[in-house]
């Protein structure tokens, strides 16, 4: 039962990422089909990061309720039913009515599982798993352009996903039961003793039972959560940005032609698909304070290496390979220690928190760099990066502290 649980839990993470990449992917042909300006395409995205930050500071609450698996189950229901919405729609209008209920979807389930993965199983799955999420929102993409090329059109690519995302959700329906039967896998020990100090503060922090309700205030007042909050919304804004704006930077400010910018730059998220597999390998035994600390530092050896001022464009290039697998880890590490740092009564109500962070953050930062650098100029690309590369790494080691600090006033 432990490993059809676990086989489950990954196909829920790659239907996840089905979902993310099929407005970008299909919006060129969609906005003419619609009738509406390309620049549409930011009214729509803010409308489901909207929704989703939403379900996710609402996800503790369900969660408690309800239990991961019903949420879970009912959110990848909600996201079939609103993709499958957006493969009859005919106008733009009819678009943002079904943008709602795809953004309160993917907020509740991303809540709900990683928080339910960070209290029950080892590092190592944590990173594959988001593995997994880069595999489903690369999958999607092929599943558009392959609707699009054929002739079948867009809305038949959003009723693939959404029919798959239906068949997923009777998967989970049906597995109800096992969640609550299942015994999951204990982290490894040495995973554990990388965070000795971390847990032993845990304990001190965990002043909710299990079945309480914590509050958005009394989560906030926690020792530490504002600083993951704020290392959290760094991260996932220098991965938006580096998603949407390192191929336009890489023609404009660096001379590589486009074709070769237009692959270097999807080479970014496969970059923190096969750094989240390869950092399974070795999750348990490093543990999740270095992952994240090594991961930021990757990511500004490659910042650097893109703002290098030399005639060849190959540093650069290679900088963006290295930029996106340093930054792989670092999510699903932030996720992971979030019961080690907090408590497990507390755990859910800050994934959920950190989840609406983490939009905020690839929702303001990508448009906020736009803005500067139409005043500024494209190079600012790789010092915007590094900025939010210093937020992040500053943070995340602000938390330490205060947990280290926490733990030798309970000694």
């Amino acid at each position: 039962m432990y490993s059809l649980l676990l086989s489950i839990i990954y196909i829920a993470f790659v239907s996840l990422g089905l979902p993310d990449s099929l407005v970008g992917a299909g919006w060129p042909v969609m906005h003419a089909d619609l009738g509406v300006p390309v620049s549409c395409a930011g009214m729509l995205t803010m409308i489901i990061a909207a929704c989703t930050i939403l379900s996710s500071l609402a996800s503790e609450r369900l969660t408690r309720r309800f239990g991961a698996g019903m949420v879970t189950a009912f959110s990848v229901g909600l996201t079939a039913a609103a993709l499958m919405g957006f493969s009859t729609s005919h106008s733009f209008l009819v678009l943002c009515l079904w943008a709602i209920p795809y953004g309160l979807g993917a907020g509740a389930v991303d809540a709900a599982l990683n928080n339910y993965v960070a209290l029950h199983y080892a590092a190592r799955h944590m990173n594959w798993l988001h593995s997994f999420w880069g595999l489903g929102a690369s999958i999607s993409p092929f599943i558009m352009s392959f609707a699009l090329s054929t002739d079948l059109g867009w809305p038949r690519a959003y009723r693939i996903i959404g029919l798959i995302q239906a068949v997923l959700t009777v998967c989970l329906l049906a597995s109800l039961p096992l969640w609550k039967k299942v015994n999951p896998e204990p982290p490894r020990r040495s995973s554990i003793s990388k965070e000795s100090t971390s847990s032993d503060a845990s304990k001190a922090d965990s002043t909710h039972r299990p079945d309480e309700h914590v509050t958005l205030m009394q989560a906030v007042r926690i020792p530490g959560v504002i600083p993951v909050l704020l290392a959290f919304f760094a991260y996932c804004g220098l991965e938006a940005t580096s998603m949407l704006w390192s191929s336009t930077y890489l023609v404009s400010s660096r001379g590589v032609d486009a074709a070769t910018a237009a692959a270097f730059a999807s080479l970014f998220l496969l970059g923190i698909t096969v750094g989240r597999f390869l950092a399974g390998f070795f999750a348990d035994r490093i543990g999740d304070r270095l992952l994240i600390r090594y991961g930021f530092a990757t990511v500004a050896a490659g910042a650097v290496m893109i703002a290098l001022p030399i005639q060849t464009t190959v540093l650069a290039l290679a900088g963006l390979m290295i930029a996106g697998l340093g930054s792989a880890p670092i999510y699903p590490a932030i996720i992971h220690s979030t019961p080690l740092h907090f408590g497990e009564g507390n755990s859910q109500a800050i994934i959920g928190i950190e989840m609406a962070s983490a939009y905020v953050g690839s929702t303001l930062a990508p448009p906020l760099f736009g803005a500067l650098s139409a005043w500024l100029g494209m190079w600012l690309f790789p010092i915007y990066i590094a900025l939010f590369v210093a937020l992040g790494l500053a943070m995340s080691e602000s938390l330490n502290r205060i947990k280290r600090r926490s733990a030798v006033r309970k000694d």
